[in-house]
């Protein structure tokens, strides 16, 4: 099994809570309608996800859980994203604004499933 416990990790331990502190942000500055707040209220689960399963993946009891784990982050990553794209398209949110997160969420998504092909090979040598 990967071992959690190194800077590398910890560096995106710190980066998915930012990510989600982030989104938290947004949803501070976001117009009181009540489609801004749907939305909103969706991106924020989305992304403080990310960052909490990562965390549970970091304690991960097998390379299986930890697999599962990955997924959970990559697809709450990945939903982020949509979430952020309906803001814009609904002329909620100037593309602008969103740019950089958007492109964390991107980054995020690519990341995770980097990392779950990774564990995935690994799980298949293994029963080779």
């Amino acid at each position: 099994m990967v071992n959690y416990k190194s800077e590398r990790y910890d560096a995106l331990r710190d980066r998915t809570k930012a990510f989600g502190l982030r989104a938290i942000r947004l949803f501070q500055s976001l117009p009181l309608q009540a489609d801004a707040q749907i939305i909103g209220k969706q991106l924020i689960r989305c992304a403080t996800s990310v960052a909490a399963n990562y965390r549970a993946a970091c304690l991960a009891k097998s390379d299986r859980d930890l697999l599962n784990k990955l997924k959970i982050c990559q697809e709450e990553a990945d939903e982020s994203t949509l979430w952020m794209e309906y803001l814009i398209e609904a002329d909620i949110v100037q593309p602008g604004k969103l740019e950089s997160l958007l492109d964390e969420s991107r980054q995020l998504t690519a990341i995770m499933t980097a990392s779950s092909l990774t564990i995935t090979r690994k799980l298949r040598e293994a029963k080779h």
